[in-house]
């Protein structure tokens, strides 16, 4: 049976995404890369490779044909809009058209024309703008799940590099809620779909889970906060119970050094720099953002529109790469 290929959003047409996968397309060979179609406005992305001289041929298609076109030129599923994208400057005119390929992505995976998907990334600021009701890419692509299943699905955010998996149990809210959002249901529930996906996606027989912590030194039995002893190990206790083999909580500053990271799979962080800070450090260029929970296989690479160098020709395309690879892997 063929392959199916994977479907890459466009992303924020201002920011870095659509150069990266003129890049990433570039570097298919040397790269092993899977035969992988982008959903995007074909003239704004030759319009793109002409600017940056990336020598990139773009082709209309359907995903019935990627396979056969891949190898040279990059295939294109039109969106229905264009785009009047103009690089380093988001446009809200632009949100719709960023909508939508998220939109005909999943569709597209959970119509077996693609395998997975993998997600440029987006500024909220427009989208929010425009009238966007969710709180970031993450629960979008949770509501689209269950639109198309019926079913509720809760996604879980990991970033994952060949050296670590970090997952942050609250992600986008101030440091300030992270005691009162953090709760034994939550870090149960969160650890239980990470387990799941672990065993499923990553064909990880018997994932070990480390938590990490909320206060310094894992609240030193209760002097420096006493989540760590009132909600944080319980919750491991809990795991424990149901078959997970989940230890800690440890302090956080030793949890990522080399050593530590033999001992685990997966890295339970309370909230979101914790995760952050340490796999940006470590895999800056190679980490990816694997959304766990969601029906079908979703990756991103671990970074942001980069307006700053957008249109520059200065992006680096190694977290993508690394992106579509897992999400090869991944879907398999």
């Amino acid at each position: 049976m063929t392959p199916r290929p994977l479907a890459l959003t466009m992303g924020e047409p201002s920011g870095i995404g659509p150069e990266l996968a003129l890049m990433a397309w570039k570097a298919r060979q040397g790269q092993g890369l899977p035969p992988f179609f982008v959903i995007a406005d074909p003239d704004h992305l030759t319009a793109l490779a002409e600017k940056l001289n990336l020598s990139v041929p773009v082709v209309v298609t359907e995903p019935d044909r990627v396979n056969e076109m891949f190898p040279l030129a990059l295939p294109v599923v039109p969106l229905d809009m264009a785009v009047v994208a103009s690089p380093g400057t988001p446009n809200v005119a632009d949100a719709p058209a960023v909508i939508e390929s998220i939109r005909r992505g999943v569709s597209l995976v959970q119509s077996g024309a693609a395998s997975a998907v993998v997600t440029n990334p987006i500024s909220k600021s427009p989208l929010l703008r425009a009238g966007f009701p969710h709180p970031g890419h993450t629960d979008f692509l949770g509501v689209l799940a269950e639109e198309h299943t019926g079913v509720f699905a809760r996604p879980v955010m990991m970033l994952w590099s060949e050296s670590l998996a970090v997952v942050p149990v609250t992600v986008h809210i101030p440091l300030a809620e992270v005691p009162a959002k953090l709760t034994q249901d939550l870090i149960v529930e969160t650890a239980r779909i990470v387990v799941r996906d672990l065993v499923q996606r990553f064909r990880i027989q018997h994932p070990r889970l480390a938590l990490a912590g909320l206060n310094p030194h894992a609240g030193e039995d209760g002097t420096l906060g006493p989540e760590d002893a009132a909600v944080i190990a319980p919750a491991i206790e809990h795991l424990r119970s149901e078959g997970v083999d989940a230890t800690g909580p440890y302090p956080a500053d030793t949890l990522f050094h080399a050593g530590a990271r033999t001992r685990y799979d997966a890295a339970l962080a309370m909230y979101h720099d914790q995760a952050l800070i340490p796999i940006k450090t470590i895999a800056f260029d190679s980490a990816v953002n694997v959304t766990l929970g969601l029906p079908f296989v979703r990756t991103s690479p671990d970074h942001g529109t980069a307006f700053d160098i957008a249109g520059t020709g200065k992006a680096n395309p190694a977290s993508l790469i690394e992106a579509l690879k897992l999400a090869e892997r991944l879907s398999r």
